[in-house]
């Protein structure tokens, strides 16, 4: 599985700090801290008819990051949010859009890890592209990597950073062994998630999902457990095996950018009868019912 590029994007422009550029102009300093050492949060968004599900949330889970990370300066919501309505507006999109929202510590005065360096900042950047739903509907393969998900000792997963590289590799893997992705289990051998979305197992009728020791707290994660609730389907939240995710009757992940996608194949074996399961397209619709209902308008 390999993203497509859309020819749309060719001619995109993307904000940075009130100046809108093109998707070929340079708009980030190599001093920023984004560039010097991944130090920066970041956001996934996605646009339904001119508005944004999960921006609430999404922007409440942007400032947790930056002030876990102690940024001296965070913009106030109504500044993002115009942000990414003029981002939106100079590229006349309104729908079937994924917007990456990244918040830097901002530019240093000379390279270096210290933050005292940064004396400018926060850099705020906006960067929207016509996109579809990124997985194959058909079933994604998936395969184990070696690479595990960091706990809160080494690097608090509740933090949405831009260090991507445990991703990275991880993905790497997942390439050279086939896989459209990666399944990343945590510290302690119990399963994480994939190296870019939450995890669930269909065991009979009821949901199965891991805790979120070493994984994000996933805004679809969360409306997938909360739809479930509202429509009496099982669920429940533990530490789960990867022997139990083989023997799952269906499995499936979950994320802003491919929302509800079907896992079919685990490490070479199929789940269930290796077909997208009832519940997995039960949900996936429910899902995107309610995203394309409940945005928060933008334009």
């Amino acid at each position: 599985m390999l993203q497509r590029y859309d020819e749309r994007n060719a001619s995109i422009k993307y904000w940075v700090n009130g100046r809108l550029l093109g998707r070929d102009e340079a708009g980030v300093s190599p001093f920023d801290s984004v560039v010097q050492g991944g130090d920066a949060v970041w956001e996934g968004l996605r646009v339904y008819r001119g508005a944004i599900f999960g921006l609430t949330e999404h922007l409440a889970r942007l400032r947790r990051s930056a002030l876990a990370l102690s940024f001296a300066e965070i913009p106030a919501d109504a500044e993002i949010i115009a942000a990414i309505r003029a981002t939106l507006l100079a590229n006349g999109m309104d729908d079937g859009v994924h917007i990456r929202l990244t918040l830097t510590r901002g530019v240093k005065v000379t390279s270096g890890m210290d933050p005292r360096l940064n004396q400018a900042g926060p850099t705020l950047i906006v960067l929207a592209e016509h996109k579809a739903p990124v997985y194959d509907t058909t079933g994604l393969r998936l395969a184990t990597t070696s690479m595990r998900r960091a706990s809160p000792d080494v690097l608090d997963p509740k933090i949405h950073h831009n260090n991507l590289l445990n991703s990275i590799l991880a993905k790497i893997e997942a390439n050279f062994a086939g896989a459209d992705d990666a399944l990343m289990l945590d510290q302690r051998g119990f399963v994480a998630e994939t190296n870019a979305t939450h995890l669930f197992a269909v065991v009979g009728s009821t949901l199965v999902t891991p805790t979120t020791a070493a994984c994000p707290e996933g805004i679809t994660r969360q409306t997938v457990l909360d739809l479930a609730a509202a429509h009496d389907i099982p669920a429940v939240v533990r530490d789960v095996s990867l022997t139990e995710m083989y023997a799952a009757d269906e499995v499936f992940c979950t994320g802003t950018m491919g929302e509800i996608a079907g896992v079919t194949v685990i490490d070479g074996r199929p789940i269930g009868n290796g077909q997208i399961g009832s519940l997995t397209s039960r949900v996936a619709k429910l899902y995107q019912e309610h995203a394309a209902t409940m945005g928060v308008p933008v334009l």
